[in-house]
């Protein structure tokens, strides 16, 4: 049997072949009806689109651009998946760029996307951006851009993110519920909103309880894992009065627990931890680990989902489409008794 095309669909339809294809793409300007005639004579007549001559005739690459900074973090491993399951519904592939926290990376990644590579870009900025233009000029290009997570405030488009300052707030107020008084701040980046926004929830909460914000006891992160163990041992030899630890990222917990044993100081007894992280192991560590659980895979779907809309439909995405999704406070044994 000679293979269903759009043209012959379109005959039996008495519709226009354009008609028909924007049906079958779900465009917003054609009605319902016509969309459910439109699919139902193709399943009927078992139509199937040739994905390379509708990619050549749209001069869409069917492939969008994902650019996270690091992969170590199981954040990002999630909020994939989530990404990934939306662009299997609407038959895309996903390259994957890693900047490893670096601007020029980033920089590089973003001229190579620019190109035409890719119909649309989901992307978390690296600790090291200071100057967005390099993203300004894709935007520019006709590229759609929705940040999820790291996100770039001035520019006028989508943001996935969590709760960041509330969540920044509670893991410091759940601290000092149990017992804490003097509480240390390990934060990713001051050039990233959510180091900002976690660091100002931190200060809030040790003001509500009448504790003096201390500058000296916040320490971001270096650019090794050994560094970072060195610094937080420094800081807890520096003032033994230290007794709880925040650590805004994944890796900044794990590396607490490094520095403690090195020092032989024990979790909770002598420091109690917690920490955003969506580390599946977190319940296995010796203690458990407390920490914040980002929706890391809703954030990349409902990040992927708003950046689908714009492609499928033409449309420029906008900045009242951000959302902001709640993070779980998880309590376990590193910030219990002691």
């Amino acid at each position: 049997m000679k293979p269903i095309n759009l043209k012959k669909l379109a005959q039996e339809l008495n519709l226009s072949v354009a008609t028909v294809s924007r049906a079958l793409n779900d465009r917003y300007d054609i009605s319902q009806p016509t969309k459910d005639r439109v699919r139902a004579l193709a399943n009927k007549l078992n139509y199937e689109p040739n994905p390379y001559a509708s990619s050549l005739r749209r001069q869409k690459s069917k492939t969008i651009g994902v650019v996270i900074p690091e992969v170590a973090n199981h954040f990002f491993s999630l909020a994939i998946n989530g990404i990934e399951e939306v662009a299997r519904h609407n038959n895309y592939h996903v390259l994957i760029y890693l900047t490893h926290e670096d601007y020029q990376r980033e920089l590089a990644m973003a001229r190579l996307l620019a190109s035409g590579r890719v119909d649309g870009v989901l992307l978390s900025v690296a600790s090291e951006s200071e100057d967005f233009g390099h993203l300004e000029f894709l935007r520019e290009r006709g590229i759609p851009i929705v940040f999820f997570d790291r996100v770039y405030d001035e520019m006028p488009t989508a943001k996935v993110t969590t709760d960041d300052y509330e969540s920044g707030y509670r893991a410091t107020e759940h601290l000092l519920e149990a017992g804490c008084r003097t509480v240390a701040h390990l934060t990713v980046s001051q050039n990233l909103s959510i180091g900002r926004r976690r660091k100002e929830g931190y200060i809030q909460a040790l003001t509500d309880r009448g504790i003096t914000y201390d500058e000296s006891l916040v320490l971001l992160a270096q650019e090794t894992k050994a560094q970072d163990i060195s610094r937080i041992q420094q800081l807890l030899t520096e003032r033994p009065e230290v007794d709880g630890i925040f650590a805004s990222v994944e890796s900044q917990a794990t590396n607490s627990y490094e520095a403690c044993r090195n020092l032989g100081r024990t979790i909770p007894g002598d420091i109690k931890i917690i920490g955003f992280s969506n580390l599946e192991i977190a319940s296995l560590l010796q203690p458990a680990l407390t920490t914040i659980t980002q929706p890391a895979y809703s954030i990349g779907k409902e990040a992927a989902k708003i950046l689908f809309q714009a492609i499928s439909k033409n449309r420029v995405i906008s900045p009242a489409q951000s959302l902001v999704l709640k993070s779980e406070l998880v309590v376990r044994a590193s910030t219990l008794g002691g």
